[in-house]
């Protein structure tokens, strides 16, 4: 079929994730990939600037892992993980990872990121039913976090726009104001915008009750919700008030983990270390769908300790799938033979540089965010010394988006259009970890001239 009837197939017979046709009249149908660069069928090459949806992090076209994943389907294609059965490349797989976060103990695999954040939440409900407080139930979030769109994980995200249609939302998620430097200002003299932040946890704690909650859940960096970076007394703190309470702390590492940060895992860079690490995305990179939490020897004891009658009751069909998980042991040696996280240290900070560089003196330019490898972002508004964002009817961002797209760049941009608070219009910058020099400074030089072509019209 031509790209038309394609485009005209995809329209009659498939829903796409956030469906609305406005979003179809233009869709681009990609047919290959190598590197960083994206193909559709035009033959039209992209810079993909968000390595997919934030999980191609060892770049697009490698055989090497289409041969692993064949391979183990030759041996074996599937077959069940649930109790009392296992597959050779899940055992090694649990165990590979629990070298790479050695503060856990355990694993169990998912299919995706919202079934582990799903994951995360039951165990955390499970484990305060073990120790004997079962009222401790409720989830506390935060405002722009991204979680996934599954019923239970839809009501952490701290999202509005994702709720609207959907809602009610599962009872006891509470959302609290997140550390977000550029637009959080403490209201006390002397506090950081990290402290301050820290310390909206403890009041929601006290105001829903220590006995009545079970976690709170993080993105060391916060991802789709704007790439915000916090301060760095920020996590410490948090830590600090979860150990005070008996709070479990679940850190959403889907986007922030296997190299991402120019570390394995994010919240490393403030040596701080979850109950519950939930895991996606990179750990593949989105060669094969697989996730999964990792949890501490407290709460692997916990699931442990019980009667049969009060097992664990919880699991997927593919949980542990051996095609995927010998897909993600490739991904892993790649990543370390390939020096991937020390890249995206490298390339990490030569795109901030270059983005400070080019913006650091825009007047539409309120933030500049990177640093701790690549993941970045910038965020415009009509005045710099208000802070003040476009009008929603200017829709800067999807604007951008298109302009972007043109000059042959696929990221992600964010309107400020149907959330609560709004922040200002962003693009988002989280490309393949293997990215040249080169290449990132033509994505800011295409970046920089799409934005003028934006505020010129």
């Amino acid at each position: 079929m031509q790209t038309g009837e394609l485009a005209t197939t995809d329209r009659k017979y498939q829903i796409h994730s956030l469906h609305h046709p406005v979003d179809e009249q233009d869709t681009l149908i990609f047919v290959s990939g190598k590197g960083i660069r994206i193909r559709d069928t035009e033959g039209r090459e992209y810079i993909d600037g968000l390595s997919g949806l934030w999980n191609v992090n060892i770049g697009h076209g490698r055989t090497e892992m289409a041969q692993a994943a064949a391979k183990q389907m030759n041996d074996l294609a599937y077959f069940s993980g649930y109790a009392g059965s296992a597959t050779i490349p899940s055992i090694v797989l649990a165990e590979r990872l629990i070298k790479l976060a050695p503060a856990m103990a355990t694993v169990f695999f998912t299919s995706g990121g919202a079934e582990a954040n799903e994951s995360a939440f039951k165990t955390a409900r499970y484990y305060w039913k073990v120790m004997g407080k079962p009222e401790k139930v409720k989830i506390i979030s935060r405002i722009h976090g991204y979680h996934g769109v599954t019923l239970q994980a839809m009501s952490a995200t701290g999202i509005s726009a994702y709720w609207k249609m959907f809602e009610p939302r599962v009872p006891g998620f509470i959302h609290i104001p997140t550390c977000y430097p550029y637009r959080f200002v403490p209201a006390n003299a002397g506090e950081t915008p990290g402290s301050a932040a820290a310390d909206e946890l403890e009041k929601a704690i006290l105001r829903e009750g220590p006995d009545s909650v079970a976690a709170f859940i993080g993105e060391p960096i916060h991802g789709a919700g704007g790439v915000i970076y916090p301060t760095d007394d920020y996590w410490p703190r948090i830590r600090a008030i979860c150990d005070r309470y008996g709070v479990l702390l679940i850190a959403d590492e889907i986007i922030t983990g296997f190299g991402r940060t120019g570390r394995w895992f994010g919240l490393e860079h403030w040596n701080v270390t979850p109950d519950i690490l939930s895991f996606a995305k990179g750990v593949t990179s989105g060669y094969l769908p697989l996730g999964g939490i990792m949890v501490t020897r407290t709460i692997q004891n916990a699931l442990d300790s019980v009667e049969p009658a009060n097992r664990w009751m919880h699991g997927y069909t593919n949980s542990g799938h051996p095609a995927c998980c010998a897909a993600a042991l490739q991904n892993i040696n790649i990543i370390e033979s390939e020096g991937l996280a020390e890249n995206s240290r490298r390339m990490g900070d030569a795109l901030l540089y270059a983005l400070q560089d080019t913006f650091g003196d825009h007047p539409n330019v309120g933030d500049i965010r990177g640093g701790k490898g690549l993941l970045a972002a910038l965020e415009f508004v009509e005045d710099r010394s208000s802070r003040k964002s476009f009008a929603v009817e200017r829709d800067f961002g999807n604007r951008l988006r298109r302009e972007l797209r043109k000059r042959g760049v696929i990221t992600r941009t964010r309107s400020a259009a149907g959330e609560h608070p709004a922040p200002g219009d962003q693009v988002l910058f989280a490309p393949p970890l293997m990215i040249a020099e080169a290449d990132i400074h033509n994505l800011v030089a295409i970046t920089k001239e799409a934005v003028e072509t934006v505020l010129r019209n």
